[in-house]
This record gives C-alpha cells, structure tokens and sequence, in this order.
C-alpha cells in the first residue's frame, strides 16, 4: 500500500473544523457532513472518530488552561474550564455519526 494512500488524521481533522464553521447554520446537517468528508479522509472508522475528537479536545483543554489562568481562584477556574470542556463536546455527536459513516466508506 502506497504511503499517501493511507489517511491523515490532522488533515481529516482540519477538513472536519472548516467544514463544521461553514455549515454551522445547518444544526444536524452540517456536522454530520464534516464527519463524513473527514472520516473519508481519515481512512477508517477509528482514525475518523480520533480526528472527531481532536478539535474537540484540544479546544476545551485550551478553554480550560486560559479559565484557569485568568481567575484568581484556581478553583473557580477549574469549574469554569470544565464547563467549556463539556460544552465543547457536546455538540459532537452528529460529527461522531458522521465520522464512522465516512470511516466506513474509506
């Protein structure tokens, strides 16, 4: 197997962020769209639902470390970066859908 035939996870992961921000007046849709196009890009199911994921992640570990550094309460900032955490993945599930659809396609 030729090596640029393999999948990219942080290109599928670039592709599922630009793709999520232009459809984002598409409420199922458009995630569901992004994951698809990324899980296809990705190479595979699991690789597909990792490059969901990864925005996901990275975004509320970031939200996360700037609420805590902002406050002068550590703790408060902790509970403040967790609440974006979660926010941030909550809204993944079609993207996740979407993923393993393209996964599976690949």
């Amino acid at each position: 197997m030729p090596e640029n035939s393999k999948g990219n996870i942080v290109g599928a992961a670039i592709w599922m962020l630009i793709i999520s921000l232009l459809l984002f007046w598409l409420p199922l849709i458009g995630p569901l769209l992004a994951g698809i196009v990324g899980g296809k890009k990705a190479g595979g199911v699991g690789s597909g639902l990792l490059a969901a994921l990864l925005p996901g992640l990275i975004l509320g570990g970031l939200l996360f470390l700037i609420a805590t550094s902002l406050t002068g309460f550590p703790l408060i900032g902790v509970i403040a970066g967790a609440g974006g955490v979660i926010l941030s993945l909550s809204g993944i599930g079609p993207l996740l859908i979407g993923a393993i659809i393209g996964g599976l396609l690949a």
